[in-house]
């Protein structure tokens, strides 16, 4: 069984399906229909809820979409949904405010708007428009047009103070401490599994081979929500201790591949241009959950991650039955959602080089809306250069170009061995057409991408020579 405190109510849930969502098990379980359904997709938070989970002394608060995460990621937890905030007739502050500010009008969206402020509320840090307009990029309001929100939220920041659960943190951390680490959720034949380390993880996939993997499940859970499959085996990632690490050597970052987002940002943000990427890479409640190593994993073509880590020359450490060994992204993927994982292996980490003196790097991601959107194109780019100022070495990748993330070997050599120049400009983005052949979908046209992957190319020879300008004349 699973264990968790829903508010600060000890519960127990078994006999449940694996893909459970958290969603459900809320309004149909328990009744606690202020959580509300939208997308079942990840796209509008109005099933925000928030995970607490023990952080030193005290806790940390996560908010995250209820549709699409799992029920077993609640063991060991705190979960707070908005039927928790209020203390009787008395509402908490941050539904005071949104009272107050007439944050809300047809109130579908609003109780998903609360949960991600209060997680706002007690998150570290600052507290003003740029950190309150992320904490919202994942919750959509078809009637406020978002300003009484923001009015809410600038409110929120400036009656700073304790409420009764930053009173009760210390305590409750103690409590989740208290529920044993390892965890079953099974109805039936069905099983979601929680090991706590690789070899327990090892010898559940030599038990139970055709059982799916669970990182953040941002991806995996979809097939539940949206094509309505059942798992009969799951097994959650995201207490193995040896995947949630992050490791920053002298030449490499050693990131473990069940660590979110959210818990490397700091560490990517050495690498320029990732830092913002991470902020559009879906929204802050999906990259609570999702992982690097599930980015990769899941072999889309439209992850907006592989583009970076294929630029970087990263590489893969995997994982089977005890055994590793280390890969190249580059080659990585075999095919559309596919990969060369073996049955029973799985990405332990990713390593990925740091950039030295003299290299120029940089990453792109076009689509639609600047928030919570799919790319419909996302382009990385380092070049090496010489001591004479020549490129040396050049990778440019690309994501939303083919049926995989994919380095572009022909606009690379047309790179090399040149001055980064209008004319070596010229010659690459005659290359791009080459190497890439996009199609026509929703997000764009295959004229569109390729048209606007070779102005990314511009942009970056104009940027860079802004930028020597400013350097000489500093």
């Amino acid at each position: 069984m699973i264990q968790f405190l829903l508010d600060d109510e000890l519960r127990q849930a078994d006999g449940l399906a694996p893909e459970t969502s958290l969603l459900d098990y809320l309004r149909t379980r328990l009744g606690r229909t202020g959580t509300k359904e939208g997308c079942a997709s990840g796209d509008c938070g109005a099933c925000t809820v928030v995970l607490a989970e023990p952080a030193g002394d005290g806790l940390r608060y996560r908010a995250i979409n209820a549709c699409i995460t799992p029920l077993a990621a609640l063991h060991g937890r705190q979960l707070l949904s908005v039927e928790h905030l209020a203390e009787g007739a008395v509402l908490h502050p941050v539904q005071q405010a949104m009272v107050d500010c007439h944050g809300a009008q047809c109130g579908f969206c609003t109780p998903g708007i609360v949960m991600s402020l209060f997680a706002w509320r007690h998150a570290e840090g600052a507290h003003d428009r740029d950190t309150a307009l992320s904490a919202l990029s994942g919750n959509l309001c078809r009637c406020t047009g978002y300003r009484p929100i923001l009015d809410a939220a600038a409110r929120i920041a400036a009656q700073p103070g304790a409420d009764r659960f930053a009173a009760a943190a210390r305590e409750t951390a103690a409590r989740l401490r208290a529920i044993a680490p390892a965890g079953e959720l099974h109805d039936g034949a069905q099983h979601a599994f929680l090991p706590t380390s690789v070899d327990e993880l090892d010898a559940l996939l030599k038990n139970y081979p055709q059982a799916r993997l669970v990182a953040g499940g941002t991806d995996l859970q979809l097939e539940a929500t949206q094509a309505l499959k059942s798992f009969p085996q799951l097994i959650h990632l995201e207490r193995v201790a040896e995947l949630l690490r992050l490791e920053e050597h002298p030449d490499f970052l050693l990131i473990g591949a069940a660590r979110p987002y959210v818990d490397c940002a700091a560490a990517l943000s050495e690498f320029p241009g990732v830092a913002a990427l991470l902020e559009r890479l879906g929204s802050l409640q999906i990259r609570q959950r999702g992982t690097l190593g599930g980015n990769i994993a899941n072999a889309s073509p439209i992850g907006d991650m592989p583009p970076v880590l294929l630029a970087l020359d990263a590489r893969l450490r995997l994982r089977r039955a005890g055994a590793l060994r280390e890969v190249p992204l580059d080659g990585f993927f075999s095919g559309y959602r596919q990969s060369i994982l073996q049955p029973g292996e799985y990405i332990e980490g990713i390593l990925i080089p740091r950039l030295r003196p003299h290299q120029l790097f940089r990453v792109d991601k076009i689509s639609k809306r600047h928030d919570d959107d799919i790319s419909a194109l996302c382009m990385a780019l380092r070049l090496d250069f010489d001591e004479s100022g020549r490129v040396g070495e050049a990778r440019l990748a690309c994501g939303g170009m083919a049926a995989t993330p994919l380095r572009g070997r022909k606009t690379e050599a047309a790179l090399r061995a040149r001055p980064f120049d209008g004319a070596a400009v010229a010659a690459a983005q005659a290359a791009l057409a080459e190497d890439f052949q996009p199609i026509d979908d929703l997000r764009a046209s295959a004229a569109y991408r390729l048209k606007v992957a070779q102005n990314l190319l511009q942009r970056a020879l104009l940027e860079a020579k802004q930028t020597d300008r400013e350097v000489r004349h500093a």
